[in-house]
């Protein structure tokens, strides 16, 4: 049988691109597209705000001058306030969905507060309506142009813990970005949710994680940032995940979504050729392809 056709994109947070301020150095979008395309990945998500083009037409004309496909993006915005309507900020940035064929809208429940170290407000019943409402009117509003809003757990989020993620099973019908870094260190066994709930993840973000730093920014004793510093993210297959069981069981399930290459990285310095995130995406690349060929030769 043949290796079952795998779509793997890049996402520049691996290369250290963030919209965090001071996240460390912050490579140019040339280079940062220039090497995805090197390791053969056709597509990335947009990064933040500011790193491609903000109009949509030169957005377009940036990704295409590379050869890449944009498979759509991070985007974090408030959602559980009454008082903030999220809607017209996700219209403005389906403009560029439209511009550049991007189809997956990454939502991430953003606190409000800045940065991903801030401890967050508690979600009262009041506040979870407004939520799974407004979550309604987006995937209604990205419907309705053809795109796929999905709700990616991340830490420092309102959607965060295994109660979270719980919350939104039970009280949307949103589908998910499974996010394996993420979601272990709030708590979710990303393994048993690609077992169980293979039909509600649209999208993934495949981190490998060093559990024994994970451990400390769980309990508290250090910063999320302070635990990329120290090596929290590895590369694929590497680490204490076991993300083969992941990637093979949402193939298994007919799963036709990205797995992106999205570690959450800090680069200090400008990296030399093939060095620093290259090398490590590199790894994570050929990992998620020897486990599309090992599942196929199995069958």
């Amino acid at each position: 049988m043949s290796t079952p056709a795998v779509k793997i994109a890049g996402a520049p947070i691996s290369w250290g691109v963030c919209e965090v301020p001071n996240w460390g150095h912050q490579m140019s979008p040339e280079r940062v597209l220039r090497e995805m395309a090197e390791l053969g990945l056709g597509a990335t998500e947009f990064g933040p705000l500011g790193f491609l083009p903000v109009e949509p037409a030169d957005r377009a004309a940036v990704l295409a001058a590379h050869g890449m496909e944009a498979v759509g993006g991070f985007f974090p915005i408030v959602m559980h306030q009454a008082d903030i309507d999220p809607l017209p900020a996700v219209l403005k940035e389906l403009e560029s969905y439209a511009a550049s064929g991007a189809k997956t809208l990454v939502l991430s429940a953003e606190t409000g507060l800045v940065g991903y170290d801030t401890k967050r407000p508690d979600l009262d019943e009041a506040g979870w309506d407004v939520f799974f409402k407004n979550l309604d009117r987006i995937q209604q509003a990205a419907a309705a142009q053809g795109v796929k809003a999905v709700l990616h757990p991340h830490v420092g989020t309102m959607v965060e813990t295994k109660a979270d993620v719980m919350a939104v099973l039970e009280g949307s019908n949103i589908d998910f970005c499974l996010d394996t870094g993420h979601m272990i260190i709030g708590g979710t066994d990303p393994v048993e949710f690609a077992a169980k709930y293979a039909n509600r993840v649209a999208h993934s973000h495949l981190k490998d994680v060093n559990l024994a730093v994970a451990d400390r920014v769980q309990s508290g004793e250090i910063t999320y940032y302070q635990g990329i510093l120290e090596g929290m993210y590895v590369p694929l297959g590497t680490g204490d995940v076991d993300v083969r069981s992941i990637v093979r069981n949402l193939i298994s399930s007919g799963f036709d979504g990205w797995f992106v290459l999205e570690q959450d990285n800090v680069i200090t310095a400008e990296p030399g050729e093939g060095a620093g995130p290259f090398a490590e995406a590199k790894q994570s690349v050929e990992f998620i392809r020897a486990v599309a060929k090992e599942l196929a030769e199995e069958q």
